[in-house]
This record gives C-alpha cells, sequence and structure tokens, in this order.
C-alpha cells in the first residue's frame, strides 16, 4: 500500500473562528510528535510574507516550528528536506502556476508518495493534491502550463462546496451544476464536495471523512450522494474508471 498522509481540508478558516482554529486538533492528531517543522508554500497569496507570519503564528502555537518555502533560495531543496508540507488557501491557478514555476510538482509527489511524509492542504491547497484544478471555484487570474495537479488521489474535490439556497432569487449556476458540466465530458473523475467544515483524512489507501459538516459525492453519470462525518471513502483511493460503478 501507499505510504500517503495526507489531510485535505476545505477551508482554513470557518465563521466564528479564528486561522485553522475548527481543524487545529485534526492537525495535532495528524502530524503527531515525530514533525517538529512543516513546510508552508503560500504561493496562493500575493503577500506571501503576511501569509507565511499567520501560519507560523498558528503553527508555533501548535508546538511546530514553520518554514516557509518562499523564504527559501532553493525551493526544491526545501521540500527534499521537509519533514512535513502544508499548502495555504488562496487563488488556486495562481498556486498551480507558481508550483509548476518552481518545478515542484513531480518533486511534492515523490516525497509525499514515495517518502510518506504528512501532507496538508486547505481550499487550494487541497485542489491541487487531486488529479486537476477543473473543479476549482477560483478564476483563472494567470494561466499554469496545465490544469494537471499534483495527483496525490485519483479523484478531484471541490473545496467550500455550497448547497443551493432555496430562498435566493439569483438565477445563475449552483455548485451541483457546475459539476455536472464537468462530468458532461468523457473519463472525468468522481469529483468530492467538500463543505465548510469538512476534510478528508487519506492514510495510506484508507480515506475517511471528518470534521464538522458532511461531503456531496459526484460520480460522472450518477445521482450525488450525502455523506456524513466518518464516511469511509477509501473506494475513491482506488486509480479505477469509477464513473463505472
Amino acid at each position: 500500500g501507499s505510504p500517503r498522509r495526507l489531510l485535505l481540508v476545505s477551508n482554513s478558516t470557518l465563521h466564528g473562528g479564528g486561522y485553522l482554529g475548527h481543524c487545529q486538533q485534526h492537525i495535532k492528531s495528524f502530524l503527531g510528535e515525530k514533525v517538529t517543522r512543516v513546510l508552508f508554500v503560500p504561493y496562493a497569496l500575493h503577500d506571501r510574507d503576511a501569509y507565511a507570519r499567520t501560519a507560523r503564528e498558528k503553527f508555533e502555537s501548535l508546538g511546530y516550528g514553520l518554514d516557509s518555502i518562499h523564504e527559501s533560495c532553493d525551493p526544491v531543496e526545501a521540500v527534499r528536506k521537509s519533514e512535513a508540507i502544508f499548502i495555504g488557501g488562496g487563488n488556486t491557478f495562481r498556486l498551480l502556476k507558481a508550483l509548476y514555476d518552481n518545478s515542484l510538482i513531480q518533486e511534492i509527489r515523490k516525497r509525499v508518495l514515495e517518502d510518506g511524509i504528512p501532507y496538508m492542504g486547505s481550499s487550494a491547497g487541497t485542489n491541487v493534491a487531486t488529479i486537476s484544478i477543473n473543479t476549482t471555484n477560483d478564476m483563472p487570474i494567470v494561466y499554469p502550463p496545465s490544469l494537471q495537479a499534483l495527483g496525490l488521489v485519483p479523484f478531484n474535490i471541490n473545496p467550500h462546496y455550497l448547497d443551493p439556497d432555496l430562498k435566493s432569487s439569483h438565477m445563475g449556476e449552483t455548485r451541483e451544476e457546475r459539476i455536472h458540466q464537468y462530468h458532461e465530458e468523457p473519463n472525468t473523475p468522481p469529483v468530492l464536495g467538500l463543505r465548510e467544515g469538512a476534510m478528508l483524512l487519506v492514510e495510506g489507501d484508507k480515506a475517511t471523512l471528518q470534521g464538522v459538516t458532511g461531503a456531496r459525492l459526484f460520480l460522472r453519470g450518477k445521482k450525488p450522494t450525502e455523506h456524513e462525518p466518518g464516511t469511509d471513502f477509501s473506494f475513491l483511493l482506488i486509480d479505477s474508471n469509477l464513473q463505472n460503478l
């Protein structure tokens, strides 16, 4: 089995709480005592210094040192030496372009999938952990060389998944309709809609929904299904044509 360990969080801030407050116990449990320092990737936001300060303050309060990759003169070497990686949220297109520009796609894949170092993502950092960023909610403000992402799991995620507001007069497409449009294209993988406050824990070949809210699963050609925290999503890790299930 794979040594991968992933904590894929829908959002970094939950209404009424501080930065990573809603998942800080999950983070401590996930990183454990073996990890002493975390490598932070702030590429999704323009002000990387401010972003790194926010992340450093939080992780230090949890007992972990934090190094920001943008402060390193050799980002690839920083990944090679890292004990754990955390990629934060922001604009997914900006983030993915920076990962390509700094030649980090294969390096992060190797460290996570072969060496087994913990990978944590929130929002955009969760998007890039999947097959592609096709199901991000973000605007394409920059142009990455590809929409293919890290591929740490063989499906896609839609962070910040929103249910239709039945009281709204807004006539634009719902999130569900947009994901359905994606699945109208051939050979598109499953999409897991993670609501605010939800996260997916992946340990080897086991995937479990965690957090305080549920998720909505979209398989191509199937009706979407609702899932509560505690759901075993390990079947999504089988790298096969799941839409034929």
